[in-house]
C-alpha cells in the first residue's frame, strides 16, 4: 500500500510527465529520459543484480546504484533480517567490484529510521 508520500510523489511526475509530453507538442527540445536506469532496462536485470532480488529492488548495476543502494536501504518495506543480511552481502560484493567505500560492516550500523523494522 502506498503512503501519502509515495502518493503526492507520484502524482508529481505525473503532472511533470504531462508538462514534458505538451512542451515537445509545442515543439520544444525537452530530453526524454533522465540519468540513471529506465523501466524497461531495469526489467532486462537478472534478480542477481538487485541487492533485494524477491522485491527486484535496489540494482547493484555499476557504483552509483550502489551507493543509492545503501542510502535507501533502510526503505525497502516487507523484507525479513535475513533477507536484509543477504541484501548486505549483496551490496558490499558490489561495492567491493566498483570501489565504493563502505564504512559500515553491517547494516544495523546504518542510520536509524526506516519504514518496516522496529529496534
Amino acid at each position: 500500500m502506498a503512503t501519502d508520500k509515495q502518493k503526492e510523489a507520484a502524482r508529481r511526475n505525473i503532472e511533470k510527465a504531462r508538462q514534458a509530453q505538451s512542451d515537445r507538442a509545442h515543439g520544444k527540445d525537452v530530453p526524454r529520459s533522465s540519468e540513471g536506469l529506465s523501466t524497461a532496462e531495469k526489467d532486462e536485470l537478472g534478480d542477481q543484480e538487485f541487492a533485494f532480488p524477491a522485491e527486484r529492488k535496489e540494482p547493484l548495476t555499476d557504483a552509483r546504484h550502489v551507493r543509492n543502494a545503501i542510502a535507501r536501504f533502510d526503505q525497502v518495506e516487507g523484507v525479513s533480517d535475513k533477507e536484509r543480511d543477504q541484501a548486505w552481502k549483496r551490496i558490499l560484493a558490489a561495492a567491493k567490484r566498483y570501489d565504493v567505500e563502505v564504512s559500515e560492516s553491517d547494516w544495523r550500523d546504518l542510520a536509524e529510521g526506516g519504514n518496516d523494522r522496529k529496534r
